[in-house]
């Protein structure tokens, strides 16, 4: 036992050591950002505009087609220890498209969407490790149509290993978060649903970098069936392709397409996004 408790107060001595060892700030940062998206290695401020839309089950064998504009911004404190603090609150504009059975289509939606606010701890251990937990809270802000009725709490973990090996912008950056409803309309239905993104970035010459599963779109839901759902599994394949244009701005384009659509989270999505950052 005593050689137990020696060994477990040695690793923590050398963990503790490594995150004091590596002080990476989020202004140098600035001078190594790719554009590509890397939740654990953020710049002081980070302003995205994206719009995309996505196709969907609805309700009694109809359609549903979502285009949303998002308006995203990120802040970022360096803490002691090399810690840092980010911050991230998006505001969505979107309008919804529904087709009956009998082909039949209209607006059934437009105007502002669910808005959240997220903050999370970052802990950069070394130059290849880094980890970080925080939380996501979603209001139901959205006009009716477009708001899922409910308050939401998301915890989010996840890790960040640099691939130097690959090239000096490569890292894998996998991210674990859960979707659940807390309060809200009775009525709606209620969430709980496990995302997960296994991201790998791989940063290519010129400015260019190819992201795998950008986004945590894995999931497995246990809430309330959504529409068309026959299981609980939803995976798809989501690549996302950026460019920077120049140090501090970045374009990228995102598609998205199921190959596990048991629990139907989309059909097809398609993103576009301007990243500032300084």
């Amino acid at each position: 036992m005593k050689d137990r408790a020696q060994g477990a107060m040695a690793a923590l001595a050398v963990i503790l050591a490594a995150s004091g060892a590596y002080a990476g700030t989020t202004s140098q940062n600035v001078a190594t950002d790719t554009g590509a998206p890397d939740l654990f290695q953020p710049p002081p401020n980070l302003f995205q505009l994206t719009y995309g839309g996505r196709s969907a089950p609805g309700s009694n064998n109809s359609s549903t087609a979502t285009n949303t504009f998002n308006i995203r911004y990120d802040h970022a404190v360096d803490l002691p220890s090399a810690w840092t603090l980010t911050t991230r609150f998006d505001l969505p504009l979107q309008a919804k498209y529904t087709t009956s059975p009998d082909g039949l289509s209209g607006q059934t939606g437009a105007g502002i969407g669910d808005s959240d606010a997220q903050a999370a701890l970052i802990d950069s251990l070394n130059e290849r490790w880094a980890f970080g937990f925080g939380m996501r809270l979603i209001a139901p802000t959205g006009n009716e149509g477009l708001s899922s009725g409910k308050w939401r709490v998301m915890p989010i973990v996840g890790a960040r290993y640099a691939l130097p090996e690959v090239s000096s912008s490569s890292y894998f950056e996998p991210l674990l978060r859960y979707d659940a409803s807390v309060a809200g309309d009775p009525t709606k239905r209620n969430i709980r649903n496990l995302q997960f993104a296994p991201m790998l970035n791989i940063g290519l010459p010129s400015g260019w970098s190819l992201t795998l599963y950008p986004d945590a779109d894995i999931r497995f839901n246990f809430g309330d069936p959504a529409p068309g759902q026959t299981g609980r599994w939803f995976v798809p394949i989501d690549v996302r392709v950026t460019k920077l244009l120049t140090k501090g701005v970045a374009i990228s384009c995102e598609v998205g397409v199921p190959i596990i659509n048991d629990y139907p989270v989309y059909n097809f999505k398609t993103q576009l996004r301007l990243a500032v950052f300084y």
